[in-house]
């Protein structure tokens, strides 16, 4: 049972270290694009959840700008792009969007946050 439990977690490691190298390489520039014809309409365009469409959905999208959602892991995102969010009028993009291409808006909201603000 512990060797079990041993090698899930060095599996979960090894997958987490897999993500966070893959993050690093997605190209924010190329995002840009991807965000402006796949997400803008409902996040807009300072990411702030104050898109064109916003005003007609009944659960307003998620401010990528605030810390709530700077503070998230780039897995936690990934998943939210990917899957979709539940209980919300955010869907997946796996199969609509490529992995490169997932990643590469995940590159161009971390390169749109601002930084943490140090008291």
């Amino acid at each position: 049972m512990k060797t079990t439990l041993a090698a899930v977690v060095i599996l979960l490691l090894i997958g987490t270290s897999w993500v966070s190298a893959q993050m690093s390489r997605g190209n924010p520039k190329i995002g840009q694009g991807v965000y402006e014809q796949q997400c803008l309409r409902c996040h807009g365009s300072k990411l702030d959840g104050n898109g064109p469409d916003s005003e007609d959905l009944i659960v307003r999208p998620a401010n990528l700008q605030s810390r709530i959602t700077r503070s998230k892991t780039d897995w936690e995102l990934l998943v939210a792009i990917s899957n979709g969010v539940l209980f919300s009028p955010m869907h997946g993009f796996r199969g609509k969007l490529t992995d490169e291409q997932i990643l590469d808006v995940l590159s161009y909201i971390r390169a749109m946050s601002p930084p943490d603000i140090v008291s």
